[in-house]
């Protein structure tokens, strides 16, 4: 058997070293939460998302993911921020860095991030494995909408920290009933991030996906690694103080169900010759 491409070999690592640094970033951002700190721990999260989604998904399949993501992620906050579109009118501020048009772009990395987590979380809650286990349209709808309230139940405590603390945009409405916001906002991250991965599961449901490398139990541990930061950062600065809280349930709950999958683990397909 051929030995496996040097690339695809330096993947795991790649992904546990980038994680690392995502995870120290995170920390930084506790004791200096400034706009360079935020964009350099938004990239760090997305290189390694995309480290793990190649080395999960092939390097084509992973790109895919990340250009459907990326665009819609952006057209969507685009039209959000010019229209009012999808999350309700709201404007973005200088805090999160460069904008393409309307929209800083770290935002359209959250969106392939946190889209790549909740893929990866739903599959190991239901067919515990961090791919599907059917290729069926029924089982790519519910595990897509499984995906996206897992996104969204981040957004719970993001959303609120993101105006009340970094004050990163601002709501045209602001007695919405959530903690100021509309309700509104949260379909639209539902709507979005059910596009996206239901899209991905459509754009790759014509071939098997197959890992770059072998892809062992731990190595799915880096998706659940990046959503558990989100919920343990919400859980010390989640403001308003009520966040603190909710975060712990909101995500920790798919969490938990995640790794009840994780230990009943089936591995992703054998890597083709």
């Amino acid at each position: 058997m051929s030995a496996l491409p040097s690339t695809a070999g330096r993947l795991p690592a790649l992904s546990f070293a980038l994680l690392a640094a995502f995870v120290i970033a995170t920390a930084v951002r506790t004791h200096n939460d400034t706009t360079i700190a935020i964009v350099i721990a938004s990239v760090l999260m997305f290189a390694c998302c995309w480290a793990s989604a190649a080395h999960l998904l092939g390097p084509r399949a992973a790109l895919q993911f990340v250009l459907i993501a990326v665009s819609l992620g952006w057209f969507a906050e685009q039209m959000g921020s010019s229209r009012g579109w999808f999350f309700g009118h709201y404007t973005y501020t200088d805090v999160l860095g460069p904008r393409l048009l309307d929209v800083p772009l770290v935002i359209p990395m959250m969106w392939f991030a946190l889209t790549y987590a909740g893929y990866v979380i739903s599959n190991l809650i239901v067919w515990q494995s961090a791919v599907d286990g059917a290729p069926g349209l029924g089982n790519a709808a519910m595990l897509s909408f499984l995906a996206a309230m897992i996104v969204t139940a981040f957004d719970l405590g993001a959303d609120p920290y993101f105006v009340y603390t970094l004050k990163a945009w601002i709501m045209a409405k602001t007695d919405g009933a959530w903690f100021g916001e509309t309700v509104q906002g949260f379909f639209g991250w539902v709507f979005v991030a059910f596009v996206i991965v239901f899209g991905f599961r459509m754009s790759v449901r014509q071939r098997p996906l197959q890992p770059a490398s072998p892809f062992l139990r731990r190595h799915a541990m880096v998706p659940l690694a990046i959503y558990a930061a989100g919920m343990v950062f919400q859980m010390i600065l989640g403001n308003p103080v009520e966040i603190r809280t909710i975060a712990a349930f909101a995500l920790g709950i798919p969490l938990l169900c995640a790794l009840a999958g994780f230990q009943r683990w089936r591995a992703p397909g054998k890597v083709a010759p």
